[in-house]
């Protein structure tokens, strides 16, 4: 229903943010690291989620296209809410908490607030078969010191790693640590970690 919310920060709180649009103000839940990212009296782009309940209707919103889409899939698993899903992010980025996924590291998962050893295995469970090449990519957001590189070189690289016999959660866990421009640099740089690693 709300896809964004454009506007100034009004106020920051521990665990949300004010922000206003001119007319209205409107408090958004967010993880820990999102109101420490902004500045009151800063404009802010933020990507949300509207969760409507009987007797309330919260706003949680995420810097990041791609830890919105991560939040969605977390709360599509039964028994993992809005809150779970902000607590998973608190500790985890996207990429980490797709590589979590894929090699069935749950006790990772754990290390959210809330979060038990069922619904961390739970949520590993419905999910491992439904995250994409992309999930594994990190962004700008996932690291302060991160310099990402093209999307498309990430995939490409990837599958090419794929194809040379390694499983998924191996090449994008290799490819996230790699350097390079193009698609031939980071195969490289992949395969070099790949060795160490063996």
């Amino acid at each position: 229903m709300i896809a964004f919310i454009n506007g100034t920060v009004e106020a920051l709180e521990e665990n949300a943010a004010i922000i206003d649009t001119g007319a209205i103000g409107y408090r958004v839940y967010m993880s820990p690291y999102g109101p420490s990212a902004l500045s009151t009296g800063k404009p802010a782009k933020i990507f949300t989620y509207l969760k409507v309940a009987e007797d309330a209707m919260d706003l949680y919103g995420f810097l990041s296209i791609e830890e919105l889409s991560m939040f969605r899939r977390i709360i599509s698993v039964s028994g993992a809410g809005p809150k779970a899903g902000l607590a998973i992010l608190s500790v985890l980025r996207p990429a980490e908490f797709a590589l979590a996924v894929v090699t069935g590291d749950f006790k990772a998962i754990t290390r959210a607030q809330g979060v038990g050893p069922k619904l961390a295995q739970k949520i590993v469970l419905e999910l491992k078969d439904k995250l994409e090449n992309s999930d594994f990519i990190k962004t700008a957001g996932d690291t302060k010191d991160f310099s990402p590189i093209p999307q498309q070189s990430d995939n490409e690289a990837i599958e090419a790693l794929c194809a040379l016999g390694y499983t998924q959660s191996e090449a994008a866990r290799a490819v996230s640590g790699a350097e390079g421009a193009t698609t031939s640099e980071i195969i490289t740089s992949a395969l070099k970690i790949l060795a160490k690693n063996l």
